[in-house]
């Protein structure tokens, strides 16, 4: 059987596919990949379904063993490199690792969230339904734990083995404010604190990780007192506890809660919002139900449409390949004795 083994790996790395579904009735969390959007880019690259589970990395990278035969793998996110037997591979590109070959995937460099998607998935029992791992449950996962140095991941052995393919896509809408259906209890804070949310710019705090995100900036001020009777939550809600600073609940979240949340954020943004980087800061837009069921249609057929946006990777090394190509980050003119340009 072929497996990857992994040679070293951050804290935080993960199996991850789109959640477990069904189950937030009897308090399991969903889970699931922070970015579906490069979960898909990353499985469209070796011809899996958007939602199978892939490695997921969490600011650091890691460095991973092919065994026993031949996998076909992608990388995509949050600008992290990959090198195969020490040779550098171009971005969002189909790599191939053959029996003994050694993978490097570098730190993110854009992001927070990157994924390493397999060909035909990984041959490992599910946990009601999912992959995932849930920290706070030891659900999911590698036998219920994160990825460590020496785990062993069987792959599918009848997995399909694609040619080689590169995907010249960015995930949607990246320089825009990150989109809100006001409440369930916006009526809990005041007419300032509503137009304060609406307006300020807010900075993702040190304090961040799968479960939430709070937020630096202006203090919320609630109308109503900071305590509900406890009800469901969903991924995105902005709840609002008495220190009056935002805490985005993120994929590993609880599933009822006692704060009163004043916004939720439209599901075709999430995976925006999740790389971001603490110190990063962050605007918030309202729009309406029909605004984020049009937003979370086009992104379900973006997904849909990135097997049909592969070319096939190329490897010669023709004048139009190397102009499409960024080689340098600037130029230096040696008559002129002028620095090299960085800022490129």
């Amino acid at each position: 059987m072929t497996s990857l083994v992994v040679k070293n790996c951050g804290p935080m790395t993960s199996l991850q596919d789109w959640g477990r579904i069904g189950y937030q009735r009897f308090g399991v969390s969903p889970s699931g990949a922070m970015d579906r959007r490069c979960l898909a880019m990353a499985n469209a690259l070796v011809g899996n379904a958007p939602e199978v589970a892939a490695i997921e990395f969490m600011n650091l990278g890691g460095s991973f063993i092919c065994e026993g035969g031949e996998l076909h793998v992608a990388l995509a996110g949050a600008g992290c490199t990959a090198s195969l037997n020490d040779a550098p591979v171009q971005a969002n590109t189909t790599m191939v690792l053959k029996d003994g070959d050694t993978l490097e995937v570098g730190h993110a460099r854009t992001g927070t969230f990157a994924y390493l998607a397999v060909g035909g998935g990984f041959r490992i029992e599910p946990q009601l339904g999912s992959l995932s791992f849930h920290q706070r449950s030891r659900l999911g996962g590698l036998k219920g734990a994160p990825l460590k140095a020496g785990d062993r991941l069987p792959c599918q052995s009848e997995a399909l083995q694609v040619a080689p393919m590169h995907l010249p896509l960015e995930p949607l809408g990246e320089d825009a404010p990150i989109r809100v259906i006001m409440g369930p209890q916006d009526d809990y804070f005041t007419e300032q604190a509503i137009d304060i949310f609406l307006s300020a710019e807010f900075t993702v705090s040190p304090q961040a990780d799968r479960m939430g995100f709070q937020l630096s900036g202006p203090q919320l001020h609630h109308a109503k007192g900071f305590n509900i009777v406890s009800d469901g939550i969903v991924d995105g809600h902005i709840q609002v506890p008495g220190s009056g600073l935002p805490i985005v609940l993120m994929r590993d979240r609880q599933t009822a809660g006692g704060y009163p949340k004043i916004a939720t954020i439209i599901s075709a943004d999430l995976g925006r919002f999740a790389q971001l980087r603490p110190g990063s800061p962050v605007r918030f837009r309202a729009v309406s139900r029909d605004e984020a069921v049009a937003a979370a249609r086009q992104m379900k057929e973006w997904m849909a449409a990135l097997s049909s946006a592969l070319v096939p990777l190329r490897f010669d090394l023709t004048t139009e390949h190397l102009l499409s190509t960024n080689l340098i980050g600037g130029m230096v003119d040696a008559l002129a004795h002028k620095e090299p340009d960085h800022t490129t």
